[in-house]
């Protein structure tokens, strides 16, 4: 089977999946897919939306089916799907009964292998029961943490005879090393529905996939735990709230920084008193560099950081300091364009006696901070990200990024922000 791109519209309005669609199709897309979100928002008549938009493309529908194999494909083939998708983790018989109600209508059965332990040995099986393709599938949540298909496609080729599609963050770097792993219906969704220009990235996509040779992406990569800095500078503190679901804000912290400076680092721990200046300044020579060093000063109002220390780490390339408590100097530190962020600004600066410690489980805005976890700070705030989570929280604030820049170049070509996500349509009933 000639390989085959195919365009997950893994939207929840139908306008915006048209939208979407249409240029896709521009792009040189080959299959349409209505997404399981799409489907649940808008029903079938999204389907019959596609067919008669693209009558000349292969239309799926991502039902997902696990139950009443029968009826659900019926309901997505007589709506225009040409192609309906049933879990593969459904029982024998509701595979069985979603293909011949395939056949009765017209279309064809993807069984996808999403969260079957035994793959392979599914894979057979679901041919024998007459399914037409296959498909490997890496989900969203999964891919956050790092899941590729890649692994997934290991022996499918060689196990079975019909057509196996891949799905699961693909993108024009990845999807040659999908096709040589045995995939020939490539299935993308982020790279594509995210992109400023969707018609360049489908061209994109499916230059890589005819060339066999990567093409240069700047979506929907996955960051792994050596490249966390590089992903948590990618995006803002409100990226990352959104992606920890508001978790983790620093609240009362402000920003003692110009415009455009910004600090990501893994947190060095302190805790001190009021005034007390001691520990701070003694974790500086603890801290390794792109350190941020954080100060539960306990809400104090005299200042425990200042010019001096402040110079004492940019030289040794601390990223920036949090303190939940007192700063001064801030009119040198701002010219010196070191990440300050503070609960207070006074003039006084309290003594060095030496109470507290560093390296302790603290509290810090309201916010649990220990050793190791990393802080992103800009000009909207702080946001803790635990040190346990950071992989998954960095793609998905990554994600949370992409979507919004989708959201505005909507916006820039005349929308507003209520029609583009058409609010009224989801405001709570009653």
């Amino acid at each position: 089977m000639k390989p085959v791109l195919q365009v997950a519209l893994d939207f929840t309005l139908a306008d915006r999946a048209l939208k979407v669609a249409s240029d896709a199709v521009k792009g040189g897309v080959d299959w349409i897919e209505a997404g399981t979100p799409l489907i649940k928002s808008e029903g079938m008549e999204i389907i019959r939306k596609l067919k008669k938009s693209f009558p000349k493309h292969t239309i799926v529908a991502d039902m997902k089916t696990i139950d009443v194999g029968g009826p659900e494909v019926e309901m997505a083939a007589k709506s225009g799907a040409d192609v309906v998708v049933v879990l593969g983790i459904s029982s024998d018989p509701t595979v069985t009964e979603a293909i011949l109600s395939a056949r009765q209508y017209g279309s064809k059965v993807m069984v996808d292998l999403f969260n079957v332990t035994d793959k392979v040995a599914r894979a057979k099986e679901v041919e024998k029961l007459g399914a037409d393709y296959i498909c490997v599938h890496v989900g969203v949540d999964e891919q956050m943490v790092g899941g590729t298909p890649l692994s997934e496609l290991k022996g499918l080729a060689e196990a079975v005879d019909i057509p196996i599609a891949a799905a699961g963050g693909i993108n024009s770097e990845t999807a040659p090393e999908v096709i040589n792993a045995g995939a020939s219906i490539v299935i993308v969704g982020g790279a594509i529905i995210k992109a400023k220009d969707v018609v360049a990235a489908t061209k994109a996509v499916k230059k890589a996939m005819t060339s066999g040779k990567k093409v240069k992406t700047e979506l929907f990569k996955k960051y792994s735990e050596e490249k966390l800095h590089d992903a948590f500078m990618k995006v803002s503190s409100p990226n990352v709230a959104d992606a920890q679901h508001k978790k983790g804000a620093m609240k009362g912290i402000h920003p003692r920084i110009s415009h455009g400076v910004k600090m990501v680092g893994r947190a060095l721990t302190v805790h001190t008193v009021n005034g007390d200046w001691a520990k701070p300044v003694e974790a500086i020579d603890r801290a390794k560099p792109r350190d941020v060093i954080v100060v539960d000063a306990c809400g104090g109002e005299i200042a425990v950081w200042g010019e001096l220390a402040s110079w004492s780490c940019k030289t040794k390339g601390v990223a920036g300091v949090v303190i939940d408590g007192a700063a001064r100097d801030i009119d040198a530190i701002i010219d010196m364009g070191f990440p300050c962020f503070s609960r207070f600004v006074a003039s006084n600066a309290g003594e060095p006696k030496g109470y507290g410690g560093i390296g302790h489980e603290i509290v810090c805005g309201g916010v649990t901070v220990k050793t190791g976890d990393w802080i992103i700070g800009d000009e909207s705030g702080v946001v803790v990200v635990p040190r346990e989570n950071a992989v998954e929280i960095a793609n998905r604030a990554i994600d949370v990024m992409e979507r919004e820049n989708r959201l505005r170049e909507e916006i820039k070509k005349g929308g507003t922000l209520s029609s583009v996500m058409n609010l009224e349509k989801w405001e709570k009933v009653g």
